[in-house]
């Protein structure tokens, strides 16, 4: 099994950007633990990271045929990239969407996700274990 794993903007900043709320650790970190998890799930997972809309739509593009799933955290895309959205749908691969803080608990317009209008699930406010419950939902699926 192969899973796409998007993370999106300001992804990149983990560990500098307000670590109060994401955490010390920094991207390198959260993708050896992706992979690691993957690992150990019997899973194949590749990350991908973006500060660009039109980059991340690309990416689910190209993962028509060569996936079996995606794994998606746009960051601040979540709550305005009907394109996005648009690019899961039509590509029609199973999706997660996970993100480290809980975004019912933040600011009203984080509350939103055109994301979740897909995603078979929705995992919120566990950091980088969310990744794990993913990838988890996967290997479930699989058997």
């Amino acid at each position: 099994m192969r899973i796409l794993v998007i993370n999106g903007v300001n992804l990149n900043m983990l560990g500098v950007r307000e670590p109060h709320l994401y955490g010390s650790k920094d991207y390198n970190a959260l993708v050896s633990y992706i992979n690691d998890s993957a690992r150990n799930l019997d899973i194949e997972a590749v990350c991908f990271q973006s500060n660009h809309e039109g980059a991340i739509v690309e990416e689910i593009q190209k993962a028509l045929g060569r996936f079996d799933g995606i794994i998606i955290n746009a960051g601040a895309y979540t709550h305005t990239s009907i394109a996005i959205l648009d690019a899961l749908k039509a590509v029609g691969l199973p999706t997660v969407e996970v993100h480290l803080t809980d975004i019912a608990q933040r600011e009203e317009f984080r509350r939103h996700s055109y994301i979740s209008l897909y995603a078979e699930k929705v995992i919120c406010g566990l950091g980088f274990e969310g990744y794990k419950l993913a990838l988890g939902h996967f290997a479930s699926e699989k058997q």
